[in-house]
Order: C-alpha cells, then sequence, then structure tokens
C-alpha cells in the first residue's frame, strides 16, 4: 500500500530498515521484507571501499525504462539462492524521500537492478518467482532440510 503521509512512525521505520540493511549485509530492502506492507524501499549499491550512497523511496515508480540487462540475483529473503533476471538497463524512478518531498532519479546499472528488484518486493515478487519450477523446488528442499536439522539441533 501506498504511504499517504510521511510520519515520524514512518521515518523510524525507515530507519530500522537502514540498520538491517547495512547489518545484513545487502544492497537493498523493502518493508514488506521486514513484514510492513507499504511501499518503502531502501538501498545503497556503494561498495564496501566506497562512500555510502543510501537511496529511500517511498511509493516508488517506475516512469521510464530502457534497454535490457541480464543479471545474477540474490535476495536477502532466500539466502544462498542465485537467478539470472532479465531488467531494464535504465530507468527512471519518482518518489518520495525521507522527508516527503519529491525526487526522481536516473540510474542505470546495479543501482537500476538493485531498485527494480526492491520493487518486485512491493508487489509480491521474489527472485524465486524467476526460476523454474525444477530450481525452486530444490531450493526448497534444500530449505527444508536445513530447517529441520536446526531444529532437532535445538531439541
Amino acid at each position: 500500500k501506498a504511504i499517504e503521509e510521511v510520519t515520524d512512525d514512518v521515518r523510524a521505520f525507515i530507519k530500522d530498515m537502514i540498520e538491517t540493511m547495512y547489518d545484513a549485509p545487502g544492497i537493498g530492502l523493502a518493508a514488506p521484507q521486514l513484514g510492513l506492507l507499504k511501499e518503502i524501499i531502501v538501498l545503497d549499491v556503494a561498495a564496501q571501499d566506497e562512500e555510502a550512497n543510501l537511496v529511500v523511496l517511498i511509493n516508488p515508480e517506475i516512469t521510464h525504462a530502457e534497454g535490457e540487462v541480464l543479471f545474477e540475483e540474490g535476495c536477502l529473503s532466500v539466502p544462498g539462492f542465485l537467478v539470472k533476471v532479465k531488467r531494464a538497463d535504465e530507468i527512471v524512478v519518482k518518489g518520495l524521500n525521507e522527508l516527503g518531498d519529491e525526487i526522481e532519479i536516473s540510474c542505470g546499472g546495479l543501482l537500476a537492478i538493485a531498485i527494480q528488484h526492491e520493487m518486485d518486493h512491493l508487489k509480491g515478487i521474489l527472485i524465486l518467482d524467476y526460476a523454474s519450477q525444477l530450481r525452486r523446488g530444490m531450493y526448497l528442499k534444500r530449505l527444508k532440510k536445513k530447517l529441520k536439522k536446526a531444529a532437532e539441533k535445538k531439541t
């Protein structure tokens, strides 16, 4: 759901999202990954040896997309799983920042890919949805086995 007003509670949640993303460590996170079904994404695709380049987008909307790139993606929600996903190579996205101001970002490369990836989460799409049924099934089988072993260790 769209954010109707950027309140102090929204900003506090964004702060938590940013901390969670950096602690993971990851390059992006969407609010639904933390259980809030709202249109908020945070990203920082800067390499570890580069200065942070934090992007916060509320109610993001891609207004222009062009080109095509195939990129192998991973996801904090699906640990250890990689899949090649076809994305637009360059995008223009608009939304609000954490202050509630309208912003527009034109980008390509990893930032464009990451924005599209995080926006998928806002629609309930995971990278598993881009994989074949066989690969998805194999991953889920491994995950169930791993969770079963972890549960057995606790008892």
